[in-house]
Formats: structure tokens, sequence, C-alpha cells
């Protein structure tokens, strides 16, 4: 490649693991779990900003966190179960989580049961733990997506806009092994992503949203880009009637979210805060934390 293309180009980084000694350091591991901190930070500071405190959410974010994990690789090996089942496959190597394959609606989806659960076990209004969650979920979806670039995978259709994303011979998908730069599908959903973060937090403080509708507004916004973005994407999926199956989730999800948005604006007014139910020592120091009734 000359200086000039290089130039009008995204480089893919060389390498995506790193050794100490016999102990692999993987990218995609450190950007999963550096956007778990980063939402785990942004979570405790709007958790705090309503009532709530920091003990009980620490509890229920772990167990959200494992779960959201377990169901996000979940989705990935059913929705794609070709890549481990059937001739020449390695049924066990779905367990290879390292390797990447992780689903966002299977995170959600899993993640949201395990908060709910932990949210009636301690009696907190799981709406307010659901909206003080969006905006950080959305951040560490953000840095997860750089996984996907040291990875050198799910990149989009063969482009040869400015900001293509060059791809090595060896991670080139069969029949497009003669293109170089590809649509950075992880750059426009890493963006994207921060964008609509951007725009809940505006949102949520222009309207007072609260009560749920903060998470809904994520889903809404998030489904929209992800429809578009998943259009772009050539990786080896499943396909219905010419369609990626994560484009069917996508707009099915987003009707979801979007008649959950407006049946909460109009049902749904006012606030969840104060969110925790009062205490001994809320009853001390004259603090009210009852729970808005669900």
């Amino acid at each position: 490649m000359t200086l000039a293309s290089s130039l009008l180009s995204i480089p893919s980084p060389s390498q995506g693991t790193w050794w100490i000694g016999p102990i692999p350091i993987r990218a995609y591991a450190l950007c999963i779990l550096l956007g778990i901190v980063v939402a785990w930070w942004l979570t405790m500071k709007r958790w705090v900003a309503k009532g709530g405190r920091t003990e009980t959410l620490e509890g229920i974010l772990t167990w959200a966190i494992l779960a959201g994990i377990i169901g996000a690789r979940i989705y990935h090996v059913i929705t794609d179960y070709q890549l481990y089942f059937g001739e020449g496959r390695d049924w066990w190597r779905m367990f290879f989580i390292w390797e990447g394959g992780l689903g966002i609606w299977g995170a959600v989806a899993l993640g949201g049961l395990a908060a709910w659960w932990q949210a009636r076990k301690h009696g907190v209004a799981f709406s307010a733990i659901a909206d003080s969650v969006a905006p950080g979920l959305l951040l560490a979806q953000a840095i997860g997506r750089l996984g996907n670039w040291f990875n050198q995978e799910l990149y989009g259709r063969p482009t040869t806009l400015p900001w293509g994303l060059e791809i090595d011979p060896a991670h080139r998908i069969a029949g497009y092994e003669n293109a170089a730069t590809y649509h950075p599908t992880f750059l426009y959903e890493l963006l994207w992503n921060v964008a609509a973060c951007a725009v809940l937090l505006w949102a949520e403080k222009r309207w007072s949203l609260s009560r749920g509708k903060v998470f809904a507004l994520y889903v809404v916004m998030y489904t929209v880009g992800r429809f578009w973005i998943e259009a772009l994407r050539i990786d080896t999926v499943n396909h219905i009637g010419g369609f990626r199956l994560n484009n069917y989730t996508s707009a099915i999800v987003f009707a979801g979210a979007l008649a959950a948005l407006i049946w909460l604006i109009r049902h749904r007014p006012g606030t969840d805060s104060p969110v925790e139910p009062v205490t001994p020592e809320d009853s001390e120091t004259g603090t009210d934390r009852a729970v808005d009734s669900e």
C-alpha cells in the first residue's frame, strides 16, 4: 500500500494479544473490562444523585454484570450456532469467550432480569436503576467496540472512502479477499453510542425524564443506529428473507421500546426519587427514601 493511500484509511492494530509469560492479555477483554468500569462509575454517580446508596447498587450491578456477560454469550451462540455445531466445528469453543462473540441483546435481557430480581429483593425502584444504567451502558458498548477493531472483525462492506478500515488478508472474509479497506462499523457504532449518550443526558435534563423513560429512550436510540450499522456488515451470520437476524431483532426491540416510551410518558408522570426504602438510620437523620410504587 502506498503512503498516500495509507494516509486515507484507518489502520488496524497489528495484534490484539500480548503475553506476560504464559498468560495472554487480550485487547478484546481489556476493552470489555474498561467499558464495565466506565459504566459502573457513571451509574454510581447517577444513582447517588437520585438519593440511592452505593452499597445497595454495588450488589445489584455485580449480579447484573455477571448475568449480562452470560446472556451476551448465550445470545451469540444461539444466533450464530453454525460457528460451534456441525461438521468440522468444535462445540466446546462456545465457552471461549475471550475469542469474541457477545450479543448486547442477551446482555441487556439477562442482565436486566438479574437487576430486577435484586431490586425487588432490596426493595429498590427498578425503573430508577434502569434509568441510572442507560447512559453508562451506551459508553460501555462504545468502548467494547474497540475490541472488534483489535480483532479485525465485524467490519462492513468494502469501501474507498477516506475513513475505510484496513483489514489484513488473514482476516478478510471469503469473497472479499481482494478488497483492502472496509466500512469501519466498529467506529460507526462507537460514535453513534457516544452521541446517543449525550442526547440521553440532555433529554433527561430537558424534560425531567424518569420512571423508566430514560432507559426506554436508550433502547430506541440504540436500535435505530444498530439497524443501519448491521446492514453494512458482511460477517457470516444467519439471514431470514435476505435480512440479517440482528436487523429483525433491532426492528422488533425498537418497536417495543418506542411503544413502552409512549406508554410511560402518558401513564407514568412524575419521578421515582427517592429510590430506596426508609431505614432506621434514615429516620434518625430525617432522610426519606420511600420507594415510588411500580
